[in-house]
C-alpha cells in the first residue's frame, strides 16, 4: 500500500491531476520521479534521520518530492510559499536542512534565503535555475528510477504558522518501518472514509499545510487519484468535483462559507453527485454553516479535530454531529481530558484546556520551553494544542476558543469564537475576527473587525446593525461593543485567521499576551 507497489500494478493510473492546467502525473511517473530524487539524496550522503526542506507552490511534482523524502527515511519540511526570505532562512537553519528544493516561481525569496541560511549542501530548483541553485530536472535525470535498497518510512516535520514569534517545527519520532507498514493516519482514513483505487480526492488548499500534505500522501497509498487545485476558488472547486468525478474532499470552514455565498444559480449549475465524503477540520465551523452544507450536499460532511502535532484525533460523523450540533467529535486516537488551570480534570459541561494522553509523542524542535508548555501542569505527560472546550455527557468535545484568545471582561471569561461564528454567517459580512481590546474599566472589551461583503456599506450604520444582530443571538456581554472595518483580514491560504496580527494593533506592546 504505497505508490511504488501501485505503479507496478497500474503504472498508467493518474496519481495527481492539477485541476487548473489538467496536467497528469501517473503512478509510474510519481514512482520514478521520487526514486530518482531518493537516489540523488543518498548519493549526496543523506541517510535516514537527516533532513530536507522544500518550498513550492501547488506544483505537479510537489507530492513526488515529498514521497522521495518519505521513502528515504528522511525528515521533510514543506514550507509555506508565502514566507519572506528571513522567515525561510530561519526555518532552513532551524530544521538543519541538508537539501532544499524550490521552484523558479519562488526564486527571489529562495535565493536570498539560502545565502543567508548557509549549511544547505544541496540546492535544486524546478522549472529553471537561479544563482546558487542547480537544475532539479538535470540533477535527478542522472539517477536510476529504481528504489533505493534501504527504503524505510520518514516523517514530516512541519512548522506552526508563526502568528506569534518564530514558528516551531513539530518533530515526531521516526518509525523506520517498511513502506507497506500502515501508520495511524492511514488506518483512521481507511476506517472512516473507505478510500480505494477508484477514489478521487480533491485537495483545494496549499499542499505545504499539514492536513493537505498528509491526506494527499495517504490517499496515494490507496491508489486513488489526487486532484490538486493550484489555488482555491469556490466555483472552480465545484467545477472540479463535476469534471473529475471527485468522491472525497477536504475543506476548512472558510471555504464552506465562500461556497455558500455563491449565487444559488451558480451552486445549482454543477453536478456534485459523485461526492461521497466531504471532510473538514482546521477550525471550528459555525453551526449554521455546517447545517446549510448538510442541506446542500446531504449527510456526507465529516469532521475531525487534530493538530500538526498529531497527539490526538477526534471525529464526528454526519449522524453524530446532527445529534450533537457543534461538536468536533469523540476521540479515536488518544484519551481526552479537560482540565482547569491547575491541571485538575473537569466534568461534563465545564470549560477548560483540552489535553490528550496515550497519543503519539512529539516535541517542538529546538524549543524545550514550548515543548514543556504543551504538557499538563501535574507532570502526567498529557499534551495540549492550546484549545479550550468542554465535553458533554456522552464524551463529545465542543471547542470554545484558543486559550490565548479568551477575553476576561470584568472578571468574566468571554470566548470570542461564539460571536465570530454568529457574525460569519451574516449576509453583509465577508470575513470577521473577534478579540479583546483594552478597556480601562473592565480590563478588556469585545471588538469585532469585519470585511464587509459590500465595501460601500462599511460604516456606522452597518456597525450598529451587526452589534444588534449579535445581541439578538447571544448574551450582550459576549457581543462586540464596537466594530471596525477592513478591506481584507489577514489569513493563511488554508483559511487560518492571523487574529494575533489584528489584536496586537490594539494593544500596547508591554500588554500583549
Amino acid at each position: 500500500m504505497h505508490p511504488g507497489a501501485i505503479a507496478a500494478a497500474t503504472p498508467d493510473r493518474a496519481a495527481v491531476i492539477m485541476a487548473g492546467s489538467g496536467r497528469v502525473v501517473t503512478y509510474r511517473e510519481l514512482d520514478e520521479e521520487s526514486n530518482r530524487l531518493a537516489h540523488l539524496l543518498r548519493a549526496a550522503g543523506l541517510r535516514p534521520g537527516d533532513h530536507i526542506a522544500f518550498m513550492l507552490e501547488n506544483h505537479p511534482l510537489f507530492l513526488a518530492v515529498a514521497w522521495a523524502a518519505h521513502r528515504s527515511g528522511l525528515y521533510y519540511t514543506a514550507i509555506s510559499s508565502r514566507l519572506q526570505a528571513g522567515e525561510l532562512a530561519y526555518i532552513l537553519e532551524n530544521c538543519e536542512a541538508r537539501a532544499f528544493i524550490a521552484s523558479k516561481a519562488l526564486e527571489e525569496v529562495a535565493e536570498v534565503a539560502v545565502t543567508a541560511a548557509g549549511g544547505v549542501e544541496i540546492r535544486l530548483m524546478l522549472d529553471g535555475v537561479a544563482p546558487g541553485f542547480a537544475s532539479y530536472e538535470e540533477a535527478v535525470a542522472r539517477h536510476p528510477a529504481t528504489a533505493v535498497p534501504d527504503e524505510c518510512q520518514g516523517a514530516d516535520m512541519l512548522y506552526s504558522s508563526g502568528t506569534t514569534g518564530r514558528p516551531k517545527g513539530v518533530k515526531p519520532p521516526l518509525s523506520m518501518a517498511t513502506l507497506d507498514t500502515p501508520g495511524p493516519l492511514m488506518q483512521l482514513v481507511q476506517f472512516l472514509f473507505a478510500p480505494s483505487a477508484d477514489s478521487v480526492y480533491l485537495s483545494p488548499a496549499p499542499l505545504y499545510h499539514a492536513a493537505p500534505l498528509r491526506y494527499c500522501l495517504t490517499f496515494l497509498r490507496f491508489g486513488a487519484t489526487v486532484v490538486v487545485m493550484e489555488r482555491f476558488d469556490p466555483e472552480a472547486a465545484l467545477a472540479a468535483i463535476e469534471r473529475y468525478g471527485v468522491t472525497h474532499s477536504q475543506w476548512v470552514p472558510t471555504m464552506f462559507i465562500k461556497l455558500l455565498k455563491l449565487p444559488a444559480e451558480t451552486r445549482a449549475r454543477h453536478d456534485l453527485s459523485s461526492l461521497r465524503c466531504a471532510i473538514h477540520a482546521a477550525a471550528p465551523c459555525p453551526v449554521p454553516v455546517k447545517e446549510r452544507m448538510m442541506d446542500w450536499w446531504g449527510p456526507i460532511v465529516h469532521e475531525y479535530y487534530a493538530g500538526t502535532e498529531g497527539n490526538g484525533f477526534l471525529y464526528a460523523g454526519p449522524e453524530d454531529w446532527l445529534k450533537h450540533r457543534g461538536t468536533v467529535g469523540r476521540p479515536l486516537l488518544g484519551v481526552l481530558h479537560v482540565c482547569d488551570e491547575d491541571g485538575a480534570e473537569l466534568g461534563p459541561g465545564e470549560h477548560g484546556t483540552v489535553y490528550f494522553s496515550d497519543g503519539p509523542a512529539f516535541e517542538y524542535h529546538g524549543d524545550p520551553e514550548k515543548t514543556r508548555s504543551s504538557r499538563d501542569p501535574l507532570g502526567r505527560g498529557w499534551t495540549t494544542l492550546g484549545d479550550i472546550g468542554y465535553v458533554d455527557e456522552e464524551g463529545f468535545l465542543y471547542l470554545t476558543d484558543r486559550r490565548s484568545y479568551m477575553i476576561i471582561s470584568g472578571g468574566v471569561n468571554v470566548y470570542p469564537q461564539e460571536a465570530e461564528n454568529l457574525l460569519a454567517v451574516h449576509p453583509k459580512v465577508a470575513d470577521v475576527a473577534v478579540f479583546g481590546v483594552p478597556d480601562e474599566e473592565m480590563g478588556e472589551q469585545v471588538k469585532a473587525v469585519v470585511q464587509a461583503a459590500d465595501p460601500a456599506e462599511a460604516g456606522p450604520a452597518l456597525e450598529a446593525e451587526l452589534i444588534a444582530y449579535c445581541r439578538a443571538g447571544l448574551a450582550h456581554y459576549k457581543c462586540p461593543k464596537s466594530v471596525d472595518f477592513r478591506a481584507e483580514l489577514p489569513r493563511h491560504p488554508t483559511g487560518k485567521l492571523y487574529k494575533r496580527l489584528l489584536r496586537d494593533e490594539y494593544w500596547p506592546s508591554e500588554q500583549r499576551g
